[in-house]
């Protein structure tokens, strides 16, 4: 195939025979918590060789979770995201993370090893 030439493919059923388009169906709308009312967890995964931690799930505003999210990346020195309720760490720092979390007023499900 030549440059400049686009490849077209019908497949032979059309959006006027009936078909339509399904709406995502939402998952349960999240409630809101304190800090303190939170059960967090760790995770650690690997990701292009590189290990990276996470905490989670938060049940928080996406303002509230992306501020908080910013205070701990300032003071662990580190690079993180905030996506589908959990905070991704680079590195494995769970025990800062723990300790800075816990400061802020947040609870974890398992005890401190």
């Amino acid at each position: 195939m030549s440059r400049g030439t686009k490849l077209t493919l019908d497949l032979g059923a059309s959006w006027n025979e009936g078909w339509s388009m399904e709406e995502e169906k939402s998952s349960q709308p999240i409630t809101l918590l304190d800090p303190f009312a939170h059960s967090l967890v760790f995770q650690k995964e690997k990701r292009r060789g590189k290990v990276v931690t996470l905490v989670g799930p938060f049940s928080l505003s996406d303002a509230d979770a992306q501020k908080t999210l910013s205070s701990l990346k300032k003071s662990l020195a580190c690079g993180g995201a905030y996506k589908e309720e959990w905070m991704e760490f680079q590195g494995e720092i769970s025990s800062k993370v723990r300790e800075q979390l816990e400061k802020l007023g947040f609870k974890f499900k398992n005890p401190k090893s």
